[in-house]
């Protein structure tokens, strides 16, 4: 027998800076490493000062960009995105960097700086684009807009002139007091905060698109300097703070907002990740393809109406609300159990069919309860309505509450009360994922036929998947039927223009990352946000989620925030690991590049 043969590998979360520039499909420019560097900075730095130029003379377009020194809209995103590419090109090291910013960029290579001219650049030339398109033409642009678009392609010409040095182990890390680290912690924690207001509290769909551009290149570069290893390797240093911080910051949202519309969309967020976390024990975890999976939703959705003392409930009963949980939850995990006995022995495209077909009986099972078509117990096609509002211990969540200067609005009450929900199975899930059920669930995944052979259960474990999978959903349909007020059979579709919908829940586990717990959470809150923020979205969906597929497929199959195992299947030939790595984030591993065959 042949020994194996490791290649060994840096893996400092970008791989190195030709495969970054490779992925980017732009050239290298030959220039001396110092001209380079001057280019960058000049560009970034006039980049920068266009921005307190006026781009277009007419207040037509939104954000005001008609005024001289004061920068607003679209610019402030150019003017964010050009000071980020000066500061990393000034961390560097060489004539051009300065000491005391080193700390921005740890690996010392200048692939972040290539990345963040690329998002300078898409967002400003983004911006051009649609002042021209909606106010008819580029001769609505000022010389301010003309001074942007060229000084954003000098700053790329710069970056891509710039030495790309191989990936090379990050130095070691300088040694920071204890509370100086938790400081760290609790300023980034402040700033995402800050980042993630100012995204949903985007007034018009431009000025959204442009923040998606900027953020997902500065991520990109975040991790591509280092700088993202070392705030990871921080964070778990300091794992308790970083929860409760998680927390706090979570907890602190709704008190940044002054009405209620936002609020409600991270609500919805809310609901629609909790349900696709579910969804993740069934797909990510035990490998079951199940495309009826919103049906689950709708049962607790619906029992939780029945019982809750709705003027149109048939039953007319009214449960306590954590009584009325527990049944919506038991309804859904018995409707998983039935379905499931019988449905489990199925594998692959046989199982996904069958589930597809459980799904539509349900919406038309519950459309046809109406006393004509069935006995009467869901009204039919009109559904449930006038669901009331919660009362927990005589907190009413539908009225106003003051916390001595701060107010709680009815949807900030829901808010907090579906983020203790959502805690909640972030908790099941990482338990049950670590456990000796939640291996045997991968085992299954990976080879169920050599699972079975090694002593595994296969239908057991199956059916416990799929019934905590079904009680999860439920769990978050009662909170659901509250938040919405009302529930009717077409919210509980395969697919349609608004979700909850199942391609919608299975696009969002596959585009974050099956099997991990923050993939489920960033892809159902991308997929949400963006057809609520660009309206135009919502009659393509289906067209924005196959091109999202297209593309996830063939430059990260492993989803945006992928399981370590997943990315080295995916990724044979590759010793970069890749930001969010083991869904932490963490893409330093112990540089060692496994083959598949290997692994």
């Amino acid at each position: 027998m042949t020994p194996q043969h490791h290649r060994t590998g840096t893996g400092t979360g970008a791989g190195t800076g030709r495969r970054a520039i490779a992925r980017l499909g732009l050239p290298l420019i030959p220039l001396p490493a110092t001209t380079a560097k001057i280019l960058t900075a000049g560009g970034a730095l006039l980049t920068l000062l266009s921005t307190f130029l006026p781009w277009t003379w007419t207040r037509a377009f939104p954000g005001n960009l008609t005024v001289t020194g004061y920068p607003g809209g679209l610019q402030i995103l150019t003017l964010t995105g050009a000071a980020l590419t000066l500061a990393q090109v000034l961390a560097t090291a060489g004539p051009t960097g300065l000491p005391g910013l080193r700390w921005l960029n740890p690996s010392g290579r200048h692939t972040a700086a290539l990345l963040l001219a690329a998002g300078t650049l898409a967002t400003t030339w983004y911006s051009l684009i649609a002042i021209a398109a909606r106010l008819g033409g580029l001769v609505n642009l000022e010389p301010g807009g003309y001074l942007a678009g060229a000084a954003a392609l000098t700053t790329l010409t710069g970056a891509l002139a710039l030495p790309h040095t191989p990936a090379r182990p990050l130095p070691p890390a300088r040694a920071l007091p204890a509370w100086a680290e938790i400081a760290v912690i609790a300023a980034v924690f402040g700033l995402a905060l800050h980042v993630l207001t100012y995204g949903i509290g985007t007034a018009y769909g431009e000025l959204f698109t442009g923040f998606l551009l900027l953020t997902g290149f500065t991520t990109a570069a975040l991790f591509a300097d280092g700088l993202g290893a070392r705030l990871t390797a921080l964070t778990h240093r300091h794992r308790r703070v970083t929860l409760t911080a998680a927390l706090v910051t979570a907890v602190l949202f709704p008190l940044t907002q002054d009405t209620d519309e936002y609020t409600l969309i991270i609500v919805n967020i809310l609901i629609f990740a909790t349900v696709a976390l579910g969804l993740n024990v069934v797909v990510g975890l035990a490998g079951l393809l199940d495309l009826g999976y919103v049906a689950f939703l709708g049962v607790g959705a619906y029992t939780a109406a029945l019982v809750s003392g709705s003027t149109a409930s048939t039953l007319h009963i009214h449960f306590p609300f954590w009584a009325a949980v527990l049944t919506g939850a038991a309804a859904s995990l018995v409707f998983g159990v039935v379905i499931g006995a019988p449905t489990l022995r199925l594998r692959g495209d046989y199982l996904a069919i069958v589930t597809l077909g459980f799904g539509e009986i349900f919406r038309i099972t519950v459309g046809n309860l109406n006393g004509e078509s069935g006995p009467s117990l869901t009204n039919g096609p009109n559904g449930i309505p006038n669901i009331p509002d919660l009362v927990i211990l005589g907190y009413d969540f539908g009225a106003k509450h003051s916390l001595g200067s701060l107010t709680l609005t009815p949807f900030a009450n829901y808010y907090l009360l579906m983020l203790f929900f959502t805690a909640l199975v972030v908790l099941v899930f990482s338990r049950a994922g670590n456990s000796r059920i939640g291996r045997a669930w991968v085992a299954i995944r990976e080879d169920e036929t050599a699972a079975t052979a090694m002593g595994i259960n296969g239908f057991r474990l199956k059916l416990i998947a799929f019934a905590l999978g079904a009680t999860l959903a439920g769990l978050a349909g009662t909170v659901q039927a509250h938040v919405a007020y009302t529930v009717v059979p077409e919210q509980y579709v395969f697919a349609g223009p608004v979700p909850p919908n199942s391609a919608f829940l299975l696009a969002a586990v596959i585009l974050g990352g099956m099997g991990t717990i923050t993939g489920p959470l960033l892809g159902a809150a991308l997929l949400y946000l963006i057809p609520a923020k660009l309206q135009f979205l919502q009659d393509y969906q289906l067209l924005a989620f196959g091109l999202a597929l297209i593309l996830l497929m063939r430059f990260r199959p492993e989803g945006i925030i992928p399981n370590r195992r997943r990315q080295l299947e995916f990724h044979e030939a590759s010793t970069d690991p890749g930001p969010g790595a083991d869904g932490n984030g963490n893409g330093n591993g112990n540089g060692n590049g496994l083959t598949k065959a290997e692994a």
